[in-house]
């Protein structure tokens, strides 16, 4: 049961960083979800106090996530229009990857300056809301990418501490030589 929820933990904390990138899926709160899972197994002391922290920085994250992408669109005069078109932006992004991975950027400013010339406004001001919808959203994505690699830092140093006991078979034998083909 405990490789069980290791390898379901891991699988977590790999979806809660591209979820950095995806806006559907929440990635601080599934990488938060991995920690738990290995926190669960029999081998890990429980550490609370871990779970509680990480839960917390993950929900101020989530919370972050909505706040600084708005915050960037109305300091630089956008609408929610460019908002929507910064996230149909990163869909397009990820459904055709037609520009590869420089399609996560240039994409999502696209939509953000088709959503506000769609929302009416004029060429120069739709620019300069584009360019804060933006700013906002590589700001909550950025963010969001560190934590998840942050607690899938944690997530690999608390496992790799308790190696010998999630992996009781590799004890007291030498890697290297278990690994050789010498009889």
């Amino acid at each position: 049961m405990d490789i069980l929820l290791l390898i379901l933990g891991f699988f977590c904390m790999i979806l809660g960083i591209l979820g950095s990138f995806l806006p559907v899926v929440p990635g601080p709160p599934i990488s938060w979800l991995g920690l738990l899972l290995l926190i669960l197994t029999t081998v890990m002391p429980n550490d609370w106090w871990l779970i509680v922290i990480t839960g917390i920085v993950a929900l101020v994250v989530v919370g972050l996530d909505y706040w600084i992408p708005a915050a960037g669109t109305r300091k630089f005069g956008g609408s929610r229009a460019g908002m929507i078109g910064t996230t149909v932006g990163l869909l397009i992004s990820i459904i055709f990857p037609i520009l590869g991975l420089a399609g996560i950027v240039i994409w999502p400013f696209i939509g953000a300056v088709v959503g506000e010339l769609i929302n009416k406004t004029g060429h120069k001001q739709a620019m300069k809301a584009a360019f804060g919808s933006f700013i906002g959203f590589l700001t909550g994505t950025f963010i969001k990418f560190v934590v998840t690699v942050i607690f899938l830092g944690i997530f690999l140093m608390r496992a790799w501490d308790y190696r010998a006991d999630f992996f009781p078979f590799l004890n007291g034998r030498d890697s290297i030589s278990f690994l050789s083909f010498r009889t």
